[in-house]
């Protein structure tokens, strides 16, 4: 008779073990926060293999565990935000900066010249280009390309063209040549700014050595107030 109700003991515990008895019991204690408040001893008889495989500890010294990585998960993600809201502060306050700048410039010249400055010593691009769709006395340099909308080079930039919005993501090889030079392999990544609706007057290229700065993933909402600050300034 004992066999019998050992076995059916061993049945039990067996069918206590299985996911669906686990699942329930989960959610019992989800819904019932309060329960080892009530069954206090429990506490103390629960053990815990220890996280690192060290001995075991007791279920109130695992919760603490868990809390304490949970605080330093939220600290570090407390601390990435504010680091970026302090980017974002700067970014800011250099584009405002240059808005002040390029409405004191009172020629075209002395736009892209201050442009191109800024871009370089302010906003630390490892490269940038200026890509204008108009008939001028204007000549390509490094920083400037007077081009013609209907170059075949352009190419590489039409489905961009056809839109108003920022690009980002890594440089293809015939946008490089057209931007920087068939021999120019340092950029790896860019950032392409419309200047008007369609880019109707030309746009703006930021290059970043890193082939992950500017990616599609990236906010785009600074990008998107200079370029709209630069083709008001080109307008006027």
């Amino acid at each position: 008779m004992n066999t019998v109700k050992q076995v059916e003991s061993r049945k039990d515990n067996a069918e206590a073990d299985q996911p669906g008895h686990e699942e329930a019991t989960a959610a019992y204690l989800t819904a019932h926060p309060d329960f080892f408040e009530r069954h206090g001893a429990l506490l103390g008889q629960l053990t815990l293999p220890h996280s690192t495989g060290g001995a075991a500890v007791s279920l109130i010294e695992r919760q603490v565990s868990v809390l304490r990585q949970r605080n330093d998960k939220l600290e570090n993600q407390l601390r990435d935000l504010v680091e970026v809201a302090r980017g974002n502060d700067d970014l800011a306050d250099k584009i405002h900066a240059l808005a002040v700048l390029l409405i004191g410039a009172r020629e075209r010249s002395a736009i892209i010249e201050l442009l191109e400055k800024q871009l370089r010593m302010v906003f630390n691009a490892d490269r940038a280009v200026l890509v204008l769709f108009h008939e001028s006395d204007e000549t390509s340099g490094q920083f400037l390309r007077v081009a013609d909308r209907a170059d075949e080079s352009l190419g590489p930039f039409k489905s961009f063209l056809e839109g108003d919005s920022v690009r980002c993501g890594p440089v293809r090889d015939a946008q490089r040549d057209f931007l920087f030079g068939p021999d120019n392999c340092e950029i790896g990544s860019i950032a392409l700014i419309p200047l008007g609706e369609r880019c109707g007057q030309g746009f703006l290229t930021i290059g970043s050595r890193s082939a992950d700065h500017f990616h599609p993933g990236v906010s785009i909402d600074f990008l998107s107030r200079l370029g709209e600050l630069v083709a008001a300034a080109l307008a006027n």
